[in-house]
């Protein structure tokens, strides 16, 4: 598996919001690189994939992929990556499994499976997964857009 997905990802506990709260806060959207969640990446291997900071992002593995702003920085090691939990899912398809998250949501690249049949805790904050630069026009993100609601 580390052939085709080669980076570890983290996705530690943010430092702007609890958990997913507050995410569409004025504070929180100020750190978010090309309207999407931070992905930290080291020179090394952002370089090897002509990335650079402020680029907009695919992060991918087999259960999923999202889009992400790079961020490169010596902060993290090399083969290594971080990325906040909490950002608000996003999918391009609702409803289609598998879907690209807009937003950068790791979620849909860790494992969902809980700690224990008495706690139910997440196992995730780590999985293994590929990035590249994403190609193209930047869908929009729009989870923070109120729904239609239509009068009957």
């Amino acid at each position: 598996m580390a052939a085709r997905h080669p980076l570890h990802l983290i996705s530690n506990q943010p430092d702007r919001k609890l958990h997913s709260q507050y995410d569409h806060g004025p504070y929180c959207r100020e750190a978010k690189v090309a309207g999407r969640e931070a992905l930290w990446i080291n020179p090394a291997d952002a370089a090897s994939r002509g990335i650079a900071t402020g680029d907009l992002v695919r992060v991918f593995n087999d259960r999923g992929a999202c889009l992400a702003g790079a961020v490169v920085t010596d902060a993290v090691m090399p083969r290594v990556l971080q990325l906040p939990t909490g950002s608000w899912f996003d999918p391009a398809e609702p409803g289609v499994p598998g879907s690209l998250d807009r937003h950068g949501n790791p979620n849909v690249l860790t494992l969902d499976k809980p700690t224990s049949k008495l706690a139910q805790a997440p196992v995730a904050m780590t999985c293994l997964v590929e990035v590249e630069r994403w190609e193209g026009p930047a869908p929009a993100v729009g989870i923070f857009d109120p729904p239609v609601i239509e009068q009957v």
